[in-house]
């Protein structure tokens, strides 16, 4: 959902020149059409193995370091 936001946000809502929001909604909707039409999935570049490496790397890091742990999970 947030890559869409973003994707919104740049390609929309960013140039702030609207006059009312009818004006906002119209392009909106004109995007979403557009949108809809050619989108496609995302290629995510972080994969389910970067995500179990990187838990494991703070299981680690966490087994190795109890005291940064303890101060980050009181903060």
């Amino acid at each position: 959902m947030e890559i869409f936001f973003s994707v919104v946000q740049r390609k929309v809502v960013a140039p702030n020149d609207f006059t009312d929001l009818a004006q906002v909604g119209n392009r909106l909707r004109a995007f979403e059409d557009r949108y809809n039409a050619t989108a496609q999935p995302f290629q995510w570049k972080f994969t389910p193995s970067d995500l179990d490496n990187l838990l494991a790397r703070l299981d680690r890091h966490i087994a190795d370091h109890p005291e940064e742990s303890s101060v980050a999970l009181a903060a």
